[in-house]
């Protein structure tokens, strides 16, 4: 169980350094998932996507703080 909290620690940290970079991996995921589906969950997959966003905007706003 450790190696996966590892994982996951190694996974947070990139986030936390390259969060702008992957605020455009989202929005890039979330336009195949709305192609993926039709357009017929494109109101869930927006939430989805703004929340993302939102946690890495808040993540980039930290670390330039620190």
């Amino acid at each position: 169980m450790s190696g996966t909290g590892d994982a996951f620690g190694r996974i947070k940290k990139a986030v936390d350094e390259n969060a702008d970079k992957v605020q455009g991996a989202v929005g890039k995921a979330a336009e195949a998932a709305k192609k993926a589906t039709g357009g017929t969950h494109d109101d869930k997959i927006d939430k989805g996507a703004g929340a993302a966003t939102e946690y890495l905007r808040k993540r980039a706003r930290e670390g330039r703080k620190e």
